[in-house]
């Protein structure tokens, strides 16, 4: 008799989690030239972690540990792997080991080992790739970046609606190319056009004679292999799909499940974020100095003429800020106050955006929301610093100028906060990346001439 608990127990204690321990006694173990012992503690782990460990370890000791590794290395490692670190590792291991691996790996995985390559190796590998594979790649890479059909799966099971749930069964199980994991049977019409699909659960659950039109989903999403990813995983968390068929010219071609649209909805949110802060895709740990140091210096470059802007409104009112130092020493609070309101709006309006939620219908009123909110936060934040102004520097009306510019800079910052990210959107332009290089810009400028124009009227 099997002992199941035992099966389990060893099963479970297998696979190793990767903790800062455990990394640093493989760093040891390579350290001290123990090479079985670091492949030993490599082996223990699941490969997503194992991907992990050797972004974690410098450049020397991770060729090592992948050299050692070299007759075992797991392809789907490659997946999982940072794409600098990627190129590194398969510039170590060479086109024929590489072309091995990539020819054992889905080919929605090998496309996107393949596709972060140069042209140079992107034709070694698929040059040393069996026929089948390399036309399966080739066809993939033939689609645009970042589409469906670069997402999309090849292996799915196709069926006639006509068949019965008994058919369906027999043909499952007599099918030598069956695919690993899968979800809905997609039902096709005379035309091998899909017309519907049924999930796993539904032919488990009915009888043989049952036919499968009688049990199908009829009101399915069919996806162009030309649509973007991004509007891909929009439609699975609207409509909740676990899989969807993928159709080129009318012929299905391939299938998306769940699992890659949780790929998708990462590198988006990803990107998002890294655009927002004004930092490029390819900014990342492992990229070399210089490359990082090019992506961020367009987007410094940009922040400097802004802030010159911004100087030379300021250098406007020398002669004020020399009568009253105290104005120096209160422009950093309406700097903040204005750029820290204009990111919160900004970041509410780009998601909105992102998810569809914030469209010309419903642009104005969301814009005269943000101002409202500008207003009342404006007031209160006004009061404030008012009264704190006016038990510092003993000063009422230098407290009414300050209360009043921040109640302008507020006001301004829930107005193009909102508002920019649509008027960018609707002249092409993405507003992750275009909105935060001019956002606090304006806001300081504006901030700035209000409250020394204020303070030049009502102090001298």
């Amino acid at each position: 008799m099997v002992d199941i608990n035992q099966n389990y127990v060893s099963t479970q204690s297998a696979i190793t989690e990767l903790t800062l321990e455990f990394i640093a006694s493989v760093n040891s173990a390579l350290d001290e030239g123990k090479s079985e012992e670091a492949i030993n503690l490599a082996k223990s782990l699941h490969y997503a972690d194992l991907a992990d460990l050797l972004e974690n370890l410098g450049h020397t000791r991770r060729e090592v540990l992948v050299e050692a590794l070299r007759d075992s290395f797991d392809p789907n490692i490659f997946a999982e792997l940072d794409e600098t670190v990627r190129e590194r590792v398969i510039i170590q291991l060479g086109t024929s080991r590489v072309a091995e691996a990539v020819a054992e790996l889905q080919i929605d995985d090998a496309i996107d080992v393949v596709e972060e390559l140069g042209e140079d190796k992107q034709l070694k590998i698929l040059e040393s790739l069996p026929k089948n594979e390399r036309a399966l790649i080739e066809e993939g890479l033939s689609y645009p970046e970042d589409s469906a059909g670069r997402l999309m799966q090849r292996d799915f099971i196709a069926v006639s609606c006509e068949w019965s749930v008994g058919q369906t069964i027999d043909f499952m199980r007599d099918s030598e190319e069956l695919p690993k994991d899968f979800f809905d049977i997609f039902l096709m019409d005379d035309a091998q056009y899909p017309v519907g699909t049924v999930p796993l659960g539904r032919i488990i659950g009915s009888n043989r004679s049952v036919k499968l039109f009688e049990i199908m989903r009829k009101h399915i999403k069919i996806i162009p292999v030309s649509m973007d990813q991004e509007e891909v995983a929009f439609l699975f968390r609207q409509r909740d799909l676990m899989s969807a068929p993928v159709v080129d010219n009318g012929v299905l071609v391939g299938t998306i499940t769940v699992d890659d649209i949780v790929d998708v909805i990462h590198e988006e949110h990803e990107e998002d974020i890294m655009r927002l802060a004004g930092v490029g895709e390819e900014d990342d740990l492992y990229s070399a100095v210089i490359d990082t140091m090019k992506s961020r210096f367009s987007w410094l470059l940009i922040h400097l003429m802004s802030a010159l802007l911004a100087a030379y409104v300021i250098s406007l009112f020398a002669g004020t800020i020399q009568e009253l130092v105290a104005l120096a020493i209160l422009m950093p609070i309406v700097a903040t106050m204005g750029g820290s309101a204009s990111i919160q709006t900004l970041t509410v309006a780009v998601r909105a955006i992102a998810m569809r939620e914030l469209t010309p219908s419903n642009a104005y009123r969301t814009i005269g929301k943000e101002i409202t909110v500008g207003v009342l936060n404006g007031l209160i934040f006004a009061s404030i610093i008012g009264f704190i102004v006016y038990a510092w520097f003993d000063n009422a009306l230098l407290g009414v100028v300050i209360g009043l510019a921040i109640i302008v800079n507020l006001i301004v910052a829930g107005f193009v906060g909102s508002s920019l990210p649509i008027i960018l959107q609707s002249l092409g332009f993405d507003p992750a990346v275009a909105s935060s290089a001019f956002l606090t810009s304006i806001t300081d400028i504006i901030g700035f001439y209000v409250f020394l124009g204020l303070a030049a009227s009502l102090l001298l």
